[in-house]
């Protein structure tokens, strides 16, 4: 490497990225296929080739060619560009992280996933975790294993945390969470002390095939490039891109009888296509391309979702689109019985169908039980009996069956433990986020007019086009000019409260 030019270094870096980026791209299809249309007894076939790709990414990463290439680079770390010094800075970091896992551990890992993810589908659809235990065990060792290799004097669970969200930690969410509870709870109290919303509007017979219209004329409103995004159905709706930004793909689960469910499935992940696709077009194939955490991610589709999509001027917006969809079930019903009706405060089983002011206490019985597995104080076996036990403390509901309780969601079987955190985090920026975007844009007019135009150029500008060029924490002192403060999204969600219920 020491012959090797400046120049023809970079060159180098830049051709080695697009090579990963290859690999991940096949990788991300074999994924995505598993999700969506692959027949159900195929996953052992893509387990197999996935721990080949797999094995082929490890070598390259960790080959002493790209080592030598990444320690040249950093060397020289003054003559390239802040791009540059940021690709070198993480290509290196997960390097050296992947270094000190043995590769036979690291392919293993990788092909647990993919029959971890079929499993998580049987035992679901058999409402069965006795089904999925022991491979959830093996998940859980496993990223314990991994987070004490990599950092073996941090404790593990804020080494995943730290996975998911650059620098955060389990003293920084148990403060969070704490503000949030200690706030949240009194509104629920005081909505429940209240005359309850009537939320029929939501439920009848919505046939798939006009649902599936509505989702792609939700997707054309918000902006979303229909040639470079795609929509799919599976069991539990995610985002991917495949090879870079200028490929995503969204998926819902449509419902027959809530139309509501799937409808905001597809803003909440069109939120995320959107930050992916908004990356500068100079960061596809390198490891810039896309968000910079889950958390900043979180906030552009928990934004879109919520606080765009569960706003008046949105539901006056689209209530014609819908009525023209569905004219017998929404036949004399109001644009704003459908507001008052999606954002309805009350105590629920499904996270992903919360309402806002209920939603982060979903999030925090998961990090409860996380932090403790991590800990050693919870075994997975006893997962779904303290499931239920802090559903019924914290939101008084009883939990009937795994399907609706400790099974729910996809993130454990694919090994993101450490991700839900990001979804609360990810809501509060989003409320400070509109804060600052309306000194500038009239958020509602736009709207109201059905133009997301300036609100897209907004993110654009502020969030989306740098991709991972800055750490979470330097977007945010970027955007906001004022450290992080969760009081945004408390008084964001009392001021609707007072609103609808009246307080």
């Amino acid at each position: 490497m020491t012959e090797m030019t400046l120049e023809q270094a970079r060159t180098a870096l830049m051709a080695l990225q697009k090579k990963m980026a290859a690999y991940e791209h096949a990788i991300g299809l074999l994924q995505y296929d598993g999700a969506t249309t692959a027949p159900k007894e195929t996953a052992d076939n893509r387990a197999v080739t996935l721990s080949v790709l797999s094995e082929e990414i490890y070598c390259l990463g960790t080959s002493e060619e790209t080592v030598a290439l990444l320690a040249f680079l950093d060397a020289h770390k003054d003559a390239l560009n802040e791009k540059e010094q940021r690709m070198v800075y993480l290509m290196y970091k997960d390097i050296r992280d992947m270094q000190k896992i043995p590769m036979a551990e690291y392919v293993a890992y990788q092909e647990l996933l993919v029959k971890a993810d079929d499993v998580w589908h049987r035992a679901k659809e058999a409402s069965d975790f006795e089904l999925f235990r022991p491979i959830l065990e093996e998940i859980f060792a496993t990223t314990k294993r991994f987070a004490l290799y990599i950092e073996p004097d941090k404790d593990p669970y804020d080494h995943q945390l730290g996975e998911f969200e650059e620098g955060l930690n389990k003293e920084t969410l148990d403060a969070f969470f704490a503000k949030l509870r200690g706030k949240l709870v009194p509104l629920l109290q005081q909505i429940a002390a209240k005359e309850q919303v009537d939320d029929s509007i939501r439920f009848g017979r919505f046939p798939i095939d006009k649902q599936e219209e509505l989702s792609y004329y939700l997707m054309q409103l918000m902006g979303l490039d229909l040639g470079h995004v795609g929509l799919s159905t599976t069991e539990h709706p995610f985002t991917t891109s495949l090879g870079s930004h200028r490929d995503e793909r969204i998926t819902t689960h449509y419902f027959e009888k809530d139309f509501v469910s799937s409808m905001y499935s597809v803003i909440h992940e069109g939120g995320h296509a959107l930050y992916d696709t908004g990356s500068a077009d100079d960061l596809a194939y390198t490891v810039l391309d896309g968000g910079t955490s889950m958390s900043i991610h979180e906030s552009q589709s928990r934004f879109y979702e919520n606080i765009i999509g569960r706003s008046r001027a949105y539901c006056r917006l689209v209530f014609p689109k819908l009525q023209e969809l569905f004219p017998e079930e929404l036949a004399g019903r109001t644009a704003e019985e459908l507001y008052r009706a999606v954002n309805k405060a009350a105590p629920s089983l499904i996270r992903t169908e919360a309402d806002e002011v209920t939603y982060c206490l979903h999030v925090m019985i998961r990090y409860e039980l996380e932090k403790r597995v991590f800990a050693g104080e919870l075994a997975v076996k006893d997962l779904p009996t303290e499931w239920n036990r802090l559903y019924k403390a914290y939101l008084g509901v009883d939990v009937p069956d795994d399907k609706h309780g400790v099974l729910q969601d996809s993130h454990w079987s694919g090994g993101m433990i450490g991700y839900f955190p990001s979804y609360a985090l990810g809501s509060a920026y989003g409320a400070q986020f509109l804060s600052k975007m309306k000194e500038t844009v009239a958020v509602d007019a736009c709207i109201e007019a059905g133009d997301f135009a300036p609100i897209n150029d907004w993110n654009r500008e502020h969030i989306w086009q740098y991709g991972r060029l800055y750490t979470p924490a330097q977007i945010l002192e970027r955007v906001l000019g004022e450290p992080f403060d969760a009081d945004y999204y408390i008084d964001y969600l009392t001021e609707k409260c007072r609103d609808i219920y009246h307080l």
